[in-house]
């Protein structure tokens, strides 16, 4: 078995910015009502012309650009989204084909905001056991095309973006220590999108019923995320061998400033010690770890030998957490 880890980030976030301003013109919402309870000021809506393979190209790009492999040695393309461009084929090959990664597999993962971390589980595995020597994995969104903008429980947490990791072999010792995976299906009906799949194919009656778009019970999936970011990080440092004073760098997903807070709280890891983008991008959802990280990267946050905890959860319910020695 190899040590695999991650050798190349990249992001791209559209340019259109939604203030919380813009959002009260839209509902019965402002600034302090969406800051006090979410933390967030805007997010990036991606453009008419733009779709989430195009989101994930570009993240992908920048990702091969500062790793330093082309697209021709990618052996596994993995695009994480609930938002693919169309049911198929996958984002995936659509991104395969913008990158001319000629020889790459490439596959959707759905597993809502937990999915790049479900992926990053997924890639490393055929690195480590040597059948591929490198993988991509992006974690893409447009969730602006499946939000309410008629109500202002849903319509002030989502943002489009995209992020990516070119994972590889690295030195002994280094990569990817430990992962912890994890889904609750009693859960589904707490955060989904009925409309549109097999149950319930899109008719009059689906768009009528705006069953098309984000339903969440937010007071639930939030007690949710209280309890499994923390004990979920926990049990990976466990894996891992490491403690909560062992954390260099701790990147969440970008959900709400509460929860964020309450995680780092559990794990006393101090604030300047966590990756918060949330204010600026909202929540991304598969796209939100991914984009923290290649921030964290060119914001040069990240030292060869830190110990780094990514965590998330979403829809399913799923959860996700992994330790990284950088």
């Amino acid at each position: 078995m190899r040590s695999v880890g991650i050798i190349g980030t990249g992001k791209y976030v559209p340019e259109r910015i939604l203030t919380n301003e813009d959002l009260a013109q839209l509902v019965d919402t402002n600034d302090e009502w969406i800051v006090s309870r979410t933390g967030m000021k805007e997010r990036r809506i991606a453009a008419e012309h733009e779709a989430t393979s195009d989101l994930a190209y570009k993240a992908a790009v920048r990702a091969l650009e500062s790793s330093g492999i082309t697209a021709e040695q990618l052996d596994l393309i993995v695009v994480c989204t609930v938002t693919p461009d169309m049911a198929f084929p996958s984002t995936a090959c659509l991104v395969q084909e913008k990158l001319g990664a000629k020889k790459a597999a490439a596959f959707d993962l759905s597993a809502a905001c937990a999915g790049f971390i479900y992926g990053l589980a997924t890639a490393s595995n055929f690195v480590k056991t040597g059948i591929y020597n490198y993988t991509l994995v992006i974690g893409a969104e447009c969730l602006s095309r499946i939000t309410d903008y008629t109500d202002r429980n849903t319509c002030v947490l989502f943002g489009d973006g995209a992020g990516a990791a070119v994972l590889g072999p690295v030195a002994d010792g280094r990569g990817f220590q430990s992962f912890e995976l994890g889904a609750d299906g009693t859960g589904q009906e707490l955060l989904k999108i009925e409309g549109g799949g097999s149950r319930l194919p899109a008719s009059v009656e689906t768009l009528e019923d705006k069953r098309h778009y984000i339903y969440m019970n937010g007071r639930e999936v939030f007690k949710f995320a209280v309890r499994i970011m923390g004990s979920a990080a926990e049990e990976a440092l466990a894996k891992a061998g490491k403690t909560k004073e062992d954390i260099d760098l701790f990147i969440p997903h970008q959900a709400n400033m509460r929860i964020i807070q309450s995680a780092i709280e559990r794990l006393h890891v101090p604030v300047e010690k966590c990756v918060i983008n949330l204010p600026r991008y909202a929540n991304t959802s598969a796209a939100s770890i991914p984009i923290a990280l290649a921030e964290a990267a060119e914001e040069g946050r990240l030292s060869e030998g830190d110990t780094v905890v990514l965590v998330g959860f979403g829809g399913g319910l799923t959860w996700g957490a992994s330790v990284i020695t950088w």
